[in-house]
Order: structure tokens, then sequence, then C-alpha cells
């Protein structure tokens, strides 16, 4: 809607350079980190719990200072010594942190208020984005009157309500159910790029990862293991931990000689030089199931679990390898058949 377009204020292009961080009792939460984003670019932290990605996003906030050294630029601008006041950066917490004693439209133009906005452009402002969240008729609400989801998008509508130059934000849907969770991930992917602003997402969970990232920053004790597209992190992880943390990676260990993989449960093509020991990877969706006479691989079923639209297969090879492959509904499948697993050449990785 037209009236939507103010809030799309220019996004900085964010720069982080031997950015670290050490607590105070000697803790290395943070190893030196150098980031470029983009202005109006969505870019996500993925990791797991204590891996940095929070720390990170409380540098660029300005809640933490790197150590020294460290540089923060919000476009040509050092920003590095800038409290978050200063900065123009829109939060939304996981927490929500919404004022309890104030309605929906009092929250939502707290920001205005502190930044010393007049009081009728300041409503005019939550009004707008109040609607632009489709949560207008909430205005006059209490915090306590509101569902998971209706707090979490008044404190989205918060953040964009100052007109940031980035929004940041903290594994905002974690505390909601899987089910609202893939609806709002929906709906925040479609306003960030409605508004083209520059947003750094934290999450430890892939699928918003994948969903919502033009690029993913993986990472693990401190550091930056992987920067990508999300189908570069998936199809092309840098390492072990990228392929193992980021969706499901089957491993088959075996040797490559004479331009082709052999291991328990046969051969595949490959190209490479021969190799005493190599390991064959793929994801299940590089896989398929055919007959035994299709394929040189053979399997032993383990376990079937029906998912509705899919099967997830369990297989088993000869030295005890095990894979996952995915499978139509519609397949008989019982434990103990033996079953050829044929793998697309393009989705394979030698490691």
């Amino acid at each position: 809607m037209t009236e939507t377009a103010p809030l799309a204020a220019h996004g900085a292009a964010i720069t982080l350079t031997a950015c670290a961080k050490t607590f105070a009792d000697g803790t290395r939460a943070l190893e030196p980190v150098d980031l470029a984003i983009a202005a109006g670019e969505t870019v996500v932290l993925l990791g797991p719990s204590g891996c940095g990605k929070t720390t990170t996003l409380r540098i660029i906030a300005g809640l933490e200072a790197p150590d020294a050294g460290g540089v923060v630029r919000f476009d040509a601008e050092d920003v590095t010594a800038k409290p978050i006041e200063k900065r123009n950066v829109g939060m939304v917490f996981q927490s929500y942190a919404l004022f309890p004693n104030m309605t929906v439209v009092e929250n939502v133009a707290y920001g205005l208020r502190v930044r010393g906005v007049a009081k009728a452009e300041r409503l005019a402002r939550a009004a707008e984005v109040l609607e632009m969240m489709r949560i207008d008729a909430l205005a006059n609400r209490g915090i306590d009157q509101l569902s998971g989801g209706q707090r979490q998008r008044v404190a989205l509508a918060r953040a964009l309500a100052v007109r940031p130059r980035a929004i940041l934000l903290d594994e905002p849907l974690t505390a909601l159910d899987a089910a609202l969770r893939e609806h709002l991930r929906a709906e925040i992917d479609a306003l960030l790029r409605r508004l083209a602003i520059t947003a750094i997402y934290v999450t430890h969970d892939q699928a918003e990862a994948l969903a919502l990232g033009d690029r993913i920053v993986v990472m693990r004790q401190g550091a930056i293991a992987q920067i990508g597209t999300p189908r570069e992190i998936y199809f092309q992880p840098a390492n072990d931990f990228v392929a193992s943390f980021v969706g499901i990676t089957n491993r088959l260990d075996g040797m490559v000689r004479n331009g082709s993989f052999e291991g328990a449960a046969g051969r595949v093509p490959v190209t490479g030089p021969d190799r005493a020991h190599a390991t064959l990877a793929f994801r299940p969706e590089g896989a398929r199931l055919c007959g035994v006479a299709e394929s040189s691989l053979h399997f032993k079923v383990e376990q079937v679990h029906f998912q509705g639209a899919r099967q997830r297969v369990l297989l088993s090879a000869g030295d005890g390898a095990r894979i996952t492959v995915e499978a139509s509904p519609d397949l008989p499948l019982v434990a103990g058949d033996t079953v050829g697993v044929a793998l697309d050449p393009s989705r394979l990785a030698l490691v």
C-alpha cells in the first residue's frame, strides 16, 4: 500500500571489521569477525547456542562494544562508539519486551516519544504501522489481552515505527507454536522485502534461515564457518560442520578407484583422483529409491516414517552406515526390504 512507503527509510550498509568480544571474566564470546551487509539485504546469523550470533547482533545494535580494534560502520559512518539510541536501529526480541501498562498504540509509539517526536506525528506513524501489520483494530487493547502472535506483531510494528536504518531480530519466533511460526515467518519475509530495509535475523532454526535470508552466516564457537546464499549453504557446504548443522547429510565411507566411489553398499561414478579413504556426502533429496536391478547401490530398509506428503526412509548398508531418503507416500516399503538407491551426480560431494 502506498502509505507504507515512508517506512522504507534508506537501509544502511553495515560493515564489521575485526569485531571480537571478550567479556570481563575473560570469556571469549566472539573471535574477530569481518562481515559486510548490503543496504536492504536480509542476513541471517545461524548457529547453535553459544556460537556468537547474538553477541554479533548486539555489537551491531550498540548494546555491546567490540574489543579494541573492532570497527562497526553504517554506510561510511563509524558508529563503534555510538550507543543504540544514536544508531537508529529497530530491535525485535524473543521476549517481545512490551510495556504491560501501555496500550498497543502507546507501545508502538514509545520509541518515537523517546526521540521527541510530536504527539500528533507519532500517533499517525503508529497508526500507519499498525495498519501495515494488520493489527490496527487492536490499537487500544492492553498487552495482556493479546495472543503471542499479536504481541510479536506489536513488537515488530514498534521497531518499524522509528523508520530505522536497520532492523535487528533476535530469535523473534521461538516462543510461538509451529504453525504460527511458519505463518509469521512468511509475513516477516514479505514485509522485509516490501520495505527493502536492512535486516539482521538471529536464529538456530535452519528452516527459518533458509526461508528468510538473502545470505546466511553460519557461526560456530565464536567464528564464521561459512557465508553464502541459502542454496550455497545447503548444497555447497564449506565444511563438515555446515553440512551436518544445516539439514540432513548422508555419508558413506569408502574409497575412490578408477572413477568410482566404492563402499559397502556398492559403486557410484564420481569425478576425482583415486583416494584410499573417502566419504561420499549427499542430501536426502539427492537420492531416490529404485529397484535393485536399476542401481549398483543396495541397502536394507530399517525404518519407515510416514509424514503425509512423503515417507522418510532409514536405510542401512553392510558396514553399519545409515542414510536417510525421502520417498513417495504411495511406495510400499517395510523393514527388511532390500532396495536400490540412485544418486543425482550433481548433488554428490566427496569430503
